[in-house]
């Protein structure tokens, strides 16, 4: 089974894995003072050089600003060294996103779309000498990617994709159109990806990655208008009978969805890591509010219901930035199966920043709504993080299916066994063996901190609860659990809020262990806050298992698209 595979999934054995998530990671310290450097030099410039509100007004980040970008070394950040990047590790890089993402959202949009995206393609699957041609160009910021997979059909559905990809002679001619990619405008390199089998009804597409320069036949329409993120540029990009060459593959012919998740797996820690600077300029900017403004005689910070929001958007900052670092640290670290994970981060850092967005705002007042002031602007941006990289309801399903996959495989095999019960033997006697010690007791946890003990039961009680509602909900469904979104997404909303949890824990144990209970005093105390509202919402998902209206709302849903719309009235 799969706890050397991933925490997330080994959570549906009803397995703590602890060993993959303790010790929490510690950054390279040769490499820590690069980052600081390199985060003092981008306040600096952005400080001189840019405008945020005027980036917004315009709906255009200035060339200059992009130069300064380059010269920084930042379009070359995870590119290795061998290729004129500087090589940072995954945690590094994240580090920066976050720095520049909490200055200006759509500046750490282009960076990540050409860094995460549009040269990670590269950077995982490009040959030796695909890396030789396009990575110096890319690490110096001569030339911009972009990475090219939405299409006007085609969004979470990748087999839905029509742009095509035809065998002539030594090349490939493409020929579609693509949308809503990322510096489209500005890019002169992308990674596209194409069908290389026929469109024919009911087969199961062929897709193949690409990588395409900017030149004949190759044209870009203009810079879309977006409710946020609006300096960043967004456009569609036309391929009218490109040819591109057999060598430009990228990855094998045939295998363009497996480079398409990986990409967007990296991507995915890259907008958590960017939420996290922005959640943490936010509960800044709201301190700053709360105490300077004033009413009934004192300030409103003094305020009970105030001083709650801020401790949630501290508490649930804190676990963002611990699940995001912990990934990013197994990332580096392990070779392990991190797609969840990924996927977690980035539900999971969307929703926690639109969170946190919106109670800035309400601290603000009217202040915060008006374009005067950086609120009203940093929440719009914050929208598309639910949307970017695979919508949340997709991503639920995926970190379900993905962790309810191993459960379900075992099952199947546990059946087969059944019916050949000498050859299966081992493989039934393994499973009645498990079957038996997570009935009556489960391992106990030994990596945690003695003083976080009663948080560890949590985390231990409730993983328990996710592998029983798994197993009963393969059990019951079978291969029809595909369908099963309302179940799905609670078994995703458990997955999550336990990655969280142990993200915590395994942070501020390390935090104990260094600098006792006196020093980590602060990091206890969000810790135990969120592990308490974590856990009155894993116990609301776990009712939820048993008793609820699923059937009820999909009929209200159904007979609503009958009415086309609202059906009552009052007059």
């Amino acid at each position: 089974m799969g706890s050397e595979e991933s925490f997330a999934k080994a959570l549906y054995f009803g397995e703590v894995a602890e060993g993959l998530v303790f010790p929490y990671p510690e950054a390279d310290a040769n490499e820590a003072d690069a980052v600081h450097a390199m985060t003092d030099a981008i306040r600096r410039f952005c400080q001189k050089h840019v405008d945020s509100a005027k980036i917004d007004r315009e709906e255009i980040i200035p060339e200059s600003v992009i130069r300064g970008m380059a010269e920084l070394g930042l379009f070359g950040l995870l590119v290795p060294k061998a290729y004129g990047g500087a090589g940072l590790s995954q945690t590094a890089y994240a580090r920066i996103v976050q720095e520049l993402a909490g200055i200006d959202t759509s500046l750490a949009v282009t960076l990540g779309a050409h860094l995460s995206l549009g040269a990670m393609g590269l950077l995982l699957f490009g040959t030796d000498a695909q890396k030789q041609k396009y990575l110096p160009k890319l690490a110096s910021g001569e030339v911009i990617g972009a990475f090219a997979l939405t299409e006007p059909g085609a969004g979470s559905d990748a087999s839905a994709i029509t742009t095509s990809a035809v065998l002539d002679g030594d090349a490939y001619v493409l020929h579609g159109t693509k949308v809503w990619t990322s510096n489209g405008g500005i890019a002169d390199l992308f990674t596209v990806f194409a069908r290389t089998s026929p469109a024919e009804y009911g087969a199961k597409p062929r897709i193949t990655a690409f990588v395409v320069e900017r030149g004949p036949g190759v044209t870009t329409g203009r810079n879309e208008k977006k409710l946020g993120i609006r300096g960043s540029s967004t456009t569609e990009v036309h391929f009218d009978h490109v040819r591109v060459p057999k060598e430009n593959v990228l990855g094998e012919v045939g295998r363009g969805f497996k480079v398409a998740m990986e990409v967007l797996n990296r991507g995915r820690l890259s907008l958590a890591s960017g939420c996290v600077g922005i959640a943490k300029r936010l509960v800044r900017l709201s301190v700053e509010r709360a105490e300077e403004r004033k009413a009934f005689g004192r300030a409103i910070g003094q305020f009970g219901l105030v001083k709650d929001k801020i401790a949630r958007m501290l508490a649930e900052t804190f676990a963002l930035e611990s699940m995001t670092y912990l990934t990013t640290g197994l990332v580096d670290t392990r070779s392990a199966d991190l797609s969840a994970e990924s996927a977690i981060c980035k539900v999971f850092g969307s929703e926690t920043l639109l969170r946190v967005a919106n109670e800035a705002l309400q601290i603000a007042a009217g202040t915060g709504y008006m374009q005067a002031y950086p609120y009203e602007r940093i929440y719009r941006d914050a929208r598309i993080n639910l949307i970017f990289e695979g919508t949340n309801e997709i991503l639920r399903c995926f970190i379900a299916l993905s962790g309810i996959e191993g459960p379900g495989r075992e099952l199947a095999d546990v059946a087969k066994a059944v019916r050949e019960p000498i050859k299966g033997f081992g493989l039934l006697s393994d499973f009645a063996m498990r079957k038996a010690r997570s009935a009556l007791s489960r391992d106990k946890l030994t990596h945690i901190h003695p003083s976080l003990e009663a948080e560890g039961e949590v985390l231990g009680n409730y993983t328990t609860l996710l592998a029983k509602h798994a197993d009963r909900a393969i059990r019951k469904h079978g291969k029809l659990i595909h369908e099963m979104q309302f179940t799905q997404k609670r078994a995703a909303d458990m997955t999550i809020e336990l990655y969280a949890i142990a993200a915590v824990l395994s942070r501020t144990t390390r935090a104990l262990e260094k600098r006792g209970a006196e020093g980590s005093k602060r990091e206890v105390d969000v810790t135990r806050m969120f592990v308490a509202a974590a856990e009155k919402r894993l116990a609301g998902h776990v009712a939820e298992f048993e008793a609820n209206d699923d059937e009820l709302r999909k009929a209200i849903a159904d007979r609503a698209y009958v009415d086309g719309g609202y059906p009552f009235d009052v007059m």
